[in-house]
């Protein structure tokens, strides 16, 4: 029995321990990072992002889609900002991220920032609060964003090819690229729901219009009345129109995208394939019905997303310009 007790109290010191050491790395963010050292981080950023989202509503998706792209390609450390060099290719230029776009945004709040508190606000954090303005700006729930990152000094293209599920990814791909950075299948349909707002190239799609495979032209899973929408707005061959990822709402931040999934109106692959799945149909219908409980869980989703493999405390640097690593 004495043994017994014993063992139960190593496992419950060894879990204590496991968490104790989470906390930790986790503390190394807080929410309200900045109140004391620039006060006005928050408000600048949102400022820069309601002006230009008044300008073009789109932009709210570039930068949601920026911080995204940013976070699943080494961490969320701004390395998506950096430009390319003569000696290097950047993130922002590998296939998957040709098409991003509200760089001019991040630029302007950073420009902002350094007038007002110089050194102190990171562009990785610029670019959590700024993706969460844009929810919020669409029309979203906004949330706490905790900050404290700081910038990396690494972006090649190569990682961003690797790390960047494709619109053709099926509903096993999708779960096991989500896996692969700490996401369950549920937070993956959670923040698929993103594409409620935002436009998408022809050519990221075309093939479910024309070139399918052996045995159908057309993507069968596809409601033929889009198909022919999709037809008449691409053309075979067309390559620079873009079109709403959600078309009955395209910059509204709401459950419009869940909706399309059950009318078979997912524009992508990696979209439609969410309803192939027991699970995560269920979870597709549950949103579709209920905007508080997407709203709820997207917002923990990106929270979650923002902590991934972030650097703190001495590592990595504040850029004081968000295309250049610093000297």
């Amino acid at each position: 029995m004495a043994i017994e007790k014993r063992g139960k109290a190593t496992l419950l010191l060894l879990v204590c321990a496991f968490w104790m050491g989470l906390w930790r790395s986790n503390a190394q963010l807080q929410v309200g990072y900045y109140d004391t050292s620039c006060p006005a981080a928050e408000i600048i950023v949102q400022q820069e992002v309601s002006k230009a989202v008044n300008a073009n509503p789109g932009i709210a998706a570039g930068l949601l889609r920026l911080h995204f792209h940013d976070c699943f390609v080494r961490g969320c450390d701004a390395s998506v900002l950096l430009d390319s060099t003569t000696n290097n290719t950047a993130e922002k230029d590998a296939p998957p991220n040709t098409s991003l776009r509200g760089f001019e945004v991040i630029d302007n709040a950073k420009a902002r920032l350094e007038e007002a508190c110089f050194g102190v606000v990171s562009c990785a954090d610029i670019l959590a609060f700024a993706a969460r303005d844009g929810v919020a700006q669409a029309g979203g729930q906004s949330y706490p964003v905790p900050s404290g990152r700081r910038d990396g000094i690494v972006s090649t293209s190569q990682e961003a090819l690797g790390n960047l599920p494709p619109p053709s990814a099926e509903i096993n791909q999708m779960t096991q690229a989500f896996a692969n950075k700490g996401f369950t299948q549920s937070e993956m349909v959670a923040l698929s729901g993103a594409h409620t707002i935002g436009l998408a190239h022809c050519s990221s799609f075309s093939n479910r219009l024309y070139n399918y495979g052996p045995t159908a032209s057309q993507d069968p899973n596809m409601d033929p009345g889009y198909v022919s929408q999709l037809q008449q707005q691409c053309p075979q061959g067309n390559t620079s129109t873009v079109v709403p990822m959600d078309p009955s709402s395209p910059n509204s931040f709401d459950t419009g995208y869940f909706n399309d999934l059950l009318n078979n109106r997912g524009l992508f692959t990696s979209d439609q394939t969410l309803t192939s799945n027991q699970s995560s149909a269920g979870q597709v219908i549950l949103y579709a019905n209920n905007s508080d409980v997407f709203f709820s869980d997207f917002s923990k989703a990106m929270v979650k997303m923002g902590y991934m493999e972030v650097l703190t405390g001495s590592l990595g640097e504040i850029r004081s310009n968000c295309r250049v690593i610093n000297g």
